[in-house]
């Protein structure tokens, strides 16, 4: 199976997508466009010293989508013989000449096409051993099992993968790039009985070269798991929460989500009314950065051939764009902000890429210092986010604050709050790192319910 990413395996896979779409045409569709992803995957779990996995995985997935006026539909197939092209083809003009109407499905115009593909850092040209997957998962377990009060491990992983993607479209488009991914992973426990607690830590980058040494990722994990030993319940009150960069990037993402297009078109967000309105302090800033060097979401253009930017979402606290896809973007009477997102089974619809909130002035220790009594959220559970009226509710584990610093270790209780208050009461901190792909420094949030004892 191809997975590699030379310029004559990339024109393979788009001469195969344009006889497709030329099928598609010949056999009645007013417009098609077809995605082809090329993987190859490897991976390995350990744990106790003992390896308990190695896996490797290849596959070619092939998504094709037709419109027939303003129907369309989407198939897709793992296998790319002749004989089940002409199959694909044969059911999906059947598929769209059968489904309802959709005023707001199409291709691009041609001139919302990328034109110009940027050059970017998207891929690592060699692929680790798996003697090398061995020894970071190693080395990441010893290290987390090394620290004292690390009583037990639930493994640690090391992964690596590669995928070729390649789109073609009827209105002219064709694009081809490749990324990759690096990983290492640990998760340890701490305590005996019933006083275990348990904690993790990983590491992900496009580069090997750029993943962290999976020793400091063991060790980090270990200490974290030491720390949770003994926690405390928290009474209730109406105090300052400041959420540690692991758990911050949801905040982001909870404002991405009210902020893409799908929700606005459909009027179902918190968020809808707010275009140009001020929705976080002043200065406080988010970008989307879809050709940043080395992002772990980076891509020349997005899931419909449109050319994407870099871009403001929230400019000085101002919200500035939605996050639009072309059939958002077209109900909502706009033009698309380069924002498609898509698979091989389903449509395009509307996500982000390298967002990130900017980074403040003040370090986490300062943000911290000011708190006579507070919580620092470590870890989030469960889904309590209410997209329409940004009603937020999550259960939390962390840390309690106590005259600017942490105290001791709390679990077993609930923040509450609503997002449009508390993005108003949002400070961040200058510790901003990329790891996630939806990054954001500390965050400290006044204001904020936290239900205990």
């Amino acid at each position: 199976m191809p997975t590699a990413t030379t310029p004559s395996s990339q024109a393979d896979a788009l001469d195969l997508l344009n006889d497709l779409i030329g099928r598609a045409r010949k056999a009645g569709a007013d417009a098609a466009d077809a995605l082809l992803v090329d993987s190859a995957s490897m991976s390995l779990a350990q744990r106790l010293g003992q390896p308990e996995r190695l896996e490797r995985a290849e596959s070619r997935d092939l998504g094709l989508r037709v419109l027939i006026g303003r129907r369309q539909a989407m198939v897709s197939s793992t296998d790319t013989a002749p004989a089940m092209l002409a199959e694909l083809v044969d059911r999906a003009v059947a598929m769209a000449k059968s489904v309802p109407e959709d005023p707001y499905c199409g291709l691009a115009d041609p001139d919302q096409l990328a034109t110009e593909h940027p050059e970017i850092e998207l891929c690592d040209p060699e692929e680790p051993a798996p003697d090398m997957l061995v020894e970071r998962a190693r080395a990441a377990e010893e290290s987390a099992r090394a620290v004292e009060g690390v009583t037990n491990s639930e493994g640690a992983e090391a992964g690596w993968a590669r995928s070729a993607v390649s789109l073609a479209a009827s209105n002219g488009f064709t694009g081809s790039y490749a990324v990759s991914r690096h990983s290492v992973s640990v998760s340890v426990l701490a305590g005996e009985g019933t006083q275990m607690e348990r904690d993790y830590d990983y590491s992900s980058t496009v580069f090997g070269s750029d993943l962290e040494d999976p020793a400091t990722v063991g060790r980090r994990a270990g200490e974290r798991a030491v720390k949770r030993l003994k926690p405390r319940r928290a009474a209730t009150a109406r105090l300052p929460v400041v959420f540690d960069p692991r758990v911050s990037n949801s905040l982001v993402g909870h404002l991405a989500s009210a902020i893409n297009g799908t929700a606005i078109a459909r009027g179902t967000s918190f968020l809808k009314d707010k275009m140009g309105q001020r929705v976080l302090p002043i200065g406080v800033t988010i970008t989307d950065d879809p050709h940043r060097q080395r992002g772990l979401r980076s891509k020349p253009f997005d899931g419909e051939g449109v050319a994407n930017r870099r871009r403001a979402i929230v400019e000085d606290g101002v919200l500035a764009s939605w996050i639009l896809d072309l059939r958002a973007a077209r109900q909502l009477g706009l033009t698309s902000t380069g924002h498609a997102s898509r698979g091989t089974s389903s449509p395009p619809s509307p996500s982000t890429t390298n967002l990130y909130l900017s980074a403040g002035e003040l370090s986490p220790e300062e943000l911290i210092a000011g708190i006579p009594n507070g919580f620092y959220v470590t870890e989030l559970i469960g889904f309590g986010v209410n997209g329409v009226t940004g009603d937020y509710s999550r259960g939390a584990s962390g840390f309690w604050i106590e005259q600017g610093a942490l105290a001791y270790p709390v679990s077993e209780i609930t923040i509450a709050g609503n997002l449009k208050d508390m993005f108003l009461n949002l400070t961040p901190a200058s510790d901003l790192v990329f790891r996630y792909g939806t990054d954001a420094p500390t965050i400290r949030v006044d204001g904020m319910t936290i239900a205990g004892t």
